[in-house]
């Protein structure tokens, strides 16, 4: 995934002291994590951690010299040095194809990193975040900074309601199902609302279809809670659902959005 912060709020978290640097990676586990995306986890030996909701770029060098760069957001979070990537295979990309098809364990690879202080999670971040509920909205691949964001709250056991509101196409295009589960059944409490758009499982609380702005407002926090909320998704996607948050009544101050799109 492409990442491109967007500011919507206006007031930003505390700046992360992680410096970001050019690290050597390696390959260590890889995996399919969709019918369409593959979850990668780099060995990065002077990653110096990184907070949930962060990104980095990622460089691959041709054997003729030639180097591509892309910027992917990062599924782990916290001080380790081994950091999971999901990368969704855009079929005429330059990168993604390679990274979901080609790569394998033991390839070097470089990455820049951490990257980002405005799109960010932080277990006690302000003294009201005890009782500040907190609104994920994802598209697609747009759930990978978010599931950081929910283990990160998760692993701290912090108090703050979290809520998450994904849409896909299938049940085989949930990223991170596993990590979700986990989550679910951690102390920290968190509902996840899945919305199918084009088949959804035996039993599945909403009916198949594109997300609409009548089950967006079921899903999420009402406008009066002030949940501080993080939209993630493809820009069309991200546009729509701000644009449905604000007709509802939300404050664009605790609005923060990244959109995706372009090359990958």
């Amino acid at each position: 995934m492409s990442g491109l912060e967007a500011r919507v709020g206006t007031v930003a978290p505390p700046a992360s002291r992680r410096r970001p640097a050019w690290h050597d990676a390696t390959v260590a586990a890889v995996r399919a994590e969709t019918p369409t995306a593959r979850r990668i986890v780099l060995d990065v030996p002077t990653w110096p951690g990184n907070d949930a909701g962060q990104h980095l770029d990622l460089r691959l060098t041709a054997e003729d010299g030639y180097q591509a760069t892309r910027s992917y957001s990062i599924a782990s979070q916290g001080p380790g040095t081994r950091v999971t990537l999901a990368v969704d295979r855009v079929d005429d990309g330059e990168v993604s194809p390679f990274l979901v098809d080609a790569v394998e364990v033991g390839d070097a690879l470089e990455v820049h990193g951490p990257l980002g202080g405005w799109f960010v999670w932080r277990p006690g971040a302000s003294p009201s975040s005890a009782s500040r509920p907190v609104q994920l909205i994802a598209g697609g691949s747009g759930i990978v900074p978010l599931v950081a964001m929910v283990s990160a709250h998760a692993d701290a056991g912090d108090p703050a309601p979290f809520r998450l509101l994904a849409a896909v196409r299938t049940p085989d295009d949930v990223f991170f199902r596993s990590e979700l589960d986990a989550a679910l059944a951690a102390a920290a409490p968190l509902e996840v609302t899945v919305v199918y758009s084009r088949r959804a499982p035996e039993g599945a609380a909403t009916p198949v279809g594109r997300l609409t702005r009548a089950v967006l407002a079921e899903a999420v926090f009402p406008p009066d809670a002030g949940a501080l909320t993080y939209v993630c998704g493809s820009t069309s996607f991200v546009e729509q659902v701000l644009g449905w948050l604000g007709e509802l009544g939300h404050d664009t101050a605790d609005l923060r959005a990244e959109r995706f799109g372009g090359t990958s």
